[in-house]
C-alpha cells in the first residue's frame, strides 16, 4: 500500500473513532459544557417555532465555530485517547452535539442507532442526500459500520483538502489547523442537512 493511501485510510480510522468518542460525549456533556439534551431544552424553551428555536441554534453554534478561542478551548473536551488536533476533534464534537440536540428538539431517541447514523450521515454535509439513498430501513450493527465508514471517508478527504495530509501526525497551529471561516462553513451546512433530516422532513412526512 502506497504512503498516500495508508494516510488516508489512518485518517479514516482516526475520524471513525472521533465520531464515536464525540457522540458519546455529546450525549453525556462535560463539566461546564451542556450535554446535547441541555443545549436542545434551553433553545426549546425559548419562544417561536420549533424550526425558529432549531434556527436560533445552529446560529450560534455557527459563531462559537468560528471562534477558534471557543474551539480550541473546550479544556476537558480535549481530555481522550486520540491522536487528533484539538481543534479538528472539537469542532467535530461542536457539530455532534448541534445536530445531536437538533434530533433531540425534533423528538427523537438519540440513543437509537438510526438516529445515531443520521446524525453522522449530517456530519457529511451536502453529501449526504447521496448516503441517505443508501440508508436500510432497517437499523443496526450493519447500517452503523457502514455509515460511519462512509462518513469518516467522507470527512477525511474534506479535512485533506484542508492541508491535513496525515490527522495524526497533524500539529495545531496558531488559529488552528482548520480556519475558522471554514469552521463556520461547515457547521452552518451540517446544521441546515441535520434541520431538514430532523425537523423538515418529519413535518413533511406529517
Amino acid at each position: 500500500m502506497s504512503r498516500n493511501k495508508q494516510n488516508i485510510q489512518d485518517n479514516k480510522s482516526l475520524i471513525s473513532k472521533t465520531l464515536n468518542w464525540a457522540y458519546s460525549k455529546a450525549i453525556v456533556g462535560f463539566t461546564g459544557i451542556d450535554s446535547a439534551y441541555d443545549l436542545g431544552n434551553s433553545y426549546l424553551s425559548q419562544e417561536g417555532t420549533l424550526e425558529q428555536q432549531v434556527d436560533s441554534l445552529i446560529k450560534w453554534q455557527v459563531a462559537k465555530a468560528a471562534t477558534s478561542g471557543f474551539v480550541t478551548g473546550l479544556g476537558g473536551v480535549m481530555i481522550m485517547p486520540l491522536t487528533v488536533p484539538a481543534n479538528i476533534a472539537s469542532v467535530i464534537y461542536v457539530q455532534i452535539r448541534m445536530i445531536t440536540a437538533i434530533a433531540y428538539m425534533g423528538g427523537h431517541d438519540i440513543h437509537d442507532d438510526r438516529v445515531k447514523s443520521l446524525v453522522y450521515i449530517s456530519m457529511a454535509g451536502n453529501g449526504a442526500k447521496e448516503l441517505l439513498k443508501d440508508m436500510s430501513v432497517k437499523a443496526g450493527e450493519k447500517l452503523m459500520t457502514k455509515t460511519i465508514e462512509k462518513v469518516s471517508a467522507k470527512l477525511a478527504a474534506k479535512i485533506g483538502e484542508k492541508g491535513v495530509a496525515n490527522l495524526g501526525k497533524a500539529v495545531p497551529l496558531v488559529g488552528g489547523v482548520v480556519g475558522g471561516s471554514f469552521d463556520a462553513v461547515t457547521t452552518r451546512t451540517v446544521g441546515k442537512v441535520a434541520k431538514s433530516i430532523f425537523i423538515t422532513s418529519d413535518k413533511k412526512s406529517r
